[in-house]
């Protein structure tokens, strides 16, 4: 009896879903050490940063309190990308019985390329955070964010510098400093650090040696001793910059990556040409709501 095509692709579909789901694992999750995943069920997604309220005052006895008016601010939109890519095998591969050793050979190739994409496109926030402007008006990493009453603060090296002792020390001091929208400082901290895999040896270094790098003196690793960057450092793939640095910090409402859709993978026959169709698809999102997520610097 002839096996038709649907028949087939019940047969084949199982087996290359496994071999697609163990060739997408092995590809890291760089992204994951960055964004904070969450879900969503609307085609994008908004997030309205709000305005706080300012500095309490004193109450004087037998007065009134007094009352304070919060706001909104910027709004932060993340637009989920369809990603999808198929490939197809020929009604004469399969009647030449080739479709084992093909199936397997393009299931794998396209898990690379489905892997591959994803990190591109959560680095892709990176490597446009000196160029591409955000919700605020201005870039992910930059010198003068506007606040509501109409100051500024800074998330960016006031001079690039590439990552050593000092420029690292002194991204700590800065995000120490960094203000909310009412110009209030909120104390933050740096978590990890993010870097491209051209500097991973000078990063090690100038975190986890005991002693200051670089010196003949007897000094301690400030950065080290005093449990600076408790995220250690991450080394990221997809990087394009070969000296830019960005340090993660703490602040709750940062990086993101929604997911629309999840991985799925689906096999059908066409009927017109006879190929077997085999195809991949998801649809997500990377961005980020607060500019205070992150410190960075293009390096020298």
């Amino acid at each position: 009896m002839a096996i038709s095509r649907s028949q087939l692709a019940k047969e084949l579909e199982p087996g290359l879903n496994a071999l697609f789901g163990l060739e997408y694992a092995r590809y890291e999750n760089e992204a994951a050490e960055i964004f904070d995943n969450e879900s969503s069920d609307r085609a994008f997604e908004e997030e309205v940063m709000l305005v706080g309220f300012g500095e309490a005052s004193v109450k004087a006895e037998g007065a009134a309190v007094g009352f304070d008016t919060a706001s909104e601010s910027f709004t932060a939109r993340y637009v989920h990308e369809t990603i999808a890519l198929a490939f197809a095998l020929t009604e004469e591969a399969v009647e030449d019985n080739l479709y084992d050793t093909l199936s397997a050979r393009y299931t794998k190739a396209l898990a690379r390329s489905m892997a591959y994409t994803k990190q591109v496109k959560g680095a892709d926030v990176l490597n446009t955070a000196f160029s591409t402007t955000g919700g605020d008006g201005v870039t992910l990493c930059n010198t003068a964010h506007p606040t509501a009453l109409g100051g500024t603060f800074s998330n960016r090296s006031s001079t690039d510098a590439d990552i050593n002792e000092t420029s690292l020390e002194q991204a700590m001091i800065d995000i120490a400093g960094f203000i909310d929208e009412r110009g209030l400082k909120i104390a933050m901290q740096g978590r990890k650090l993010i870097i491209p895999v051209n500097i991973q040896f000078v990063a090690d270094r100038v975190l986890n040696s005991t002693l200051r790098v670089g010196t003949a003196d007897n000094d301690i690793n400030a950065l080290k001793n005093m449990g600076m960057l408790p995220g250690g450092y991450t080394v990221n793939h997809y990087l394009s910059d070969t000296d830019a640095w960005f340090v993660k910090t703490d602040c709750p409402n940062g990086f993101k990556h929604f997911t629309r859709a999840a991985l799925a993978t689906g096999m059908e026959g066409d009927f017109d040409t006879g190929n077997m169709r085999y195809k991949a698809r998801e649809r997500y999102s990377f961005g980020y709501s607060d500019p205070r997520c992150v410190y960075g610097s293009q390096g020298s």
